[in-house]
């Protein structure tokens, strides 16, 4: 086998396991309702690392809420939400499940 394809194929899994990753990690912030005067945001947060309060997440909450309104907005009510569950695990019996909690952020962009 020549050294060239061995590479271009390596280099291929790597790719797929790059988006592999990245695709499971855009769950962590979504637009979950949006409309033209605002909409919800939610993110995951850890209890253990920092609460909703101290998520690095959070920061990209409002990133993305300044990216639709601007600098003007308020905000109308934020609390934890439905959150999620995630079993991994790949041997029958040895599952781990977990519970993921979402914090939820309800806001309305101002008129500028």
């Amino acid at each position: 086998m020549d050294l060239r394809c061995r590479v271009r194929s390596s280099l291929r899994v790597m790719w797929y396991g790059f988006f592999l990753v990245c695709g499971g990690c855009s769950e962590a912030v979504k637009l979950v309702q949006d409309n033209p005067t605002g909409g919800v945001v939610t993110y995951s947060f850890k209890e253990d690392r920092g609460g909703p309060m101290g998520s690095s997440n959070r920061k990209k909450a409002f990133d993305l809420i300044e990216k639709k309104c601007g600098s003007r907005y308020g905000i109308l009510r934020e609390g934890e939400t439905q959150g999620y569950t995630s079993v991994s695990g790949t041997i029958e019996g040895t599952e781990d499940q977990g519970i993921g909690r979402r914090w939820g952020i309800k806001f309305e962009c101002m008129e500028r």
